[in-house]
C-alpha cells in the first residue's frame, strides 16, 4: 500500500515547503502534467520538476495529461523523474512508450479516464509497472470520487492477480479518509490524494490516516 500526495493541490507559491510537509509519511510524490489541451487546464512542466527534484528524495510518479506524452519522457527522465503513466485515450498503443520509457530508466504506466473500460487497458497490462483508474474527470483537483470507477478497479486486480503481476493498481481522484476504503476492497494498492492530504493543516496526520483506513500502520 503507498500513498502519494499530488500536488495539484498543494501551495504553488511555496511548493518546496509543500513538499517537505509529506517527506517523511508519503511513498510517492504525484505530478499531474497537463497541457492545456488534452484537458482542459495547464499546471507545469520539466522546469519545476527539475527544480523539484533537489528538495526531496521522494520518487516522482509523474501523470501526463498531455497529447504528445512519448515526446516528454526524455526530458522527464533527465529532470528526475521515476515513474510516468500516460492516457490510454492519448496513445492507444503503448507499446512503444513502454519500450522508451524502460530504456531511459523509468517506470512505466497507462492511465484509464473515468469512460474507458478496463478491457481497454487489458492487452498492456503485463507491459506496465502501474496502471491508473481515474475516479474523476482528469483535468482539475477536487472533484468528487466516482464509485462507479471501482468494477473497473475490481477487474483489474483479478487480471493483475490471476496472471501472477506485481503490477501496481493506482487510483486517482476524490481519494479521503472517506473513499479510500472502497478503493483498498477493490483492489487498489497505490492511492493519489490532493486536497484529502495538501488540504489538511498537518499533512503527516491525514497521511496516518489514510494509512489506518487503508489497513496498513504508519
Amino acid at each position: 500500500m503507498k500513498i502519494a500526495p499530488s500536488v495539484l493541490a498543494a501551495d504553488l507559491s511555496r511548493l518546496a515547503d509543500e513538499v517537505a510537509s509529506v517527506e517523511r509519511s508519503a511513498d510517492l510524490l504525484h505530478l499531474d502534467i497537463m497541457d492545456g489541451h488534452f484537458v482542459p487546464n495547464l499546471t507545469f512542466g520539466v522546469p519545476v520538476i527539475t527544480a523539484l527534484r533537489s528538495c526531496t528524495e521522494l520518487p516522482f510518479d509523474c501523470h501526463l495529461m498531455v497529447t504528445n506524452p512519448v515526446e516528454y519522457l526524455p526530458s522527464l527522465a533527465e529532470a528526475g523523474a521515476d515513474v510516468v503513466t500516460l492516457h490510454l485515450e492519448a496513445v492507444p498503443d503503448p507499446t512503444e512508450a513502454a519500450v522508451l520509457a524502460r530504456r531511459l530508466g523509468l517506470r512505466f504506466g497507462v492511465v484509464i479516464s473515468p469512460p474507458t473500460p478496463w478491457e481497454a487497458v487489458a492487452p498492456w497490462v503485463e507491459t506496465c509497472d502501474t496502471v491508473l483508474v481515474m475516479s474523476v474527470h482528469p483535468g482539475f483537483g477536487g472533484q468528487e470520487f466516482m464509485p462507479e470507477v471501482l468494477a473497473k478497479v475490481e477487474a483489474l486486480r483479478k487480471l493483475v492477480d490471476s496472471n501472477g503481476l506485481s503490477t501496481d493498481i493506482q487510483i486517482d481522484g476524490g481519494i479521503t479518509t472517506a473513499t479510500a476504503r472502497a478503493a483498498r476492497d477493490a483492489g487498489a494498492n497505490v492511492f493519489v490524494s490532493g486536497t484529502g492530504i495538501f488540504g489538511r493543516p498537518d499533512r503527516s496526520q491525514a497521511i496516518e490516516e489514510l494509512r489506518a483506513v487503508i489497513g496498513e500502520q504508519p
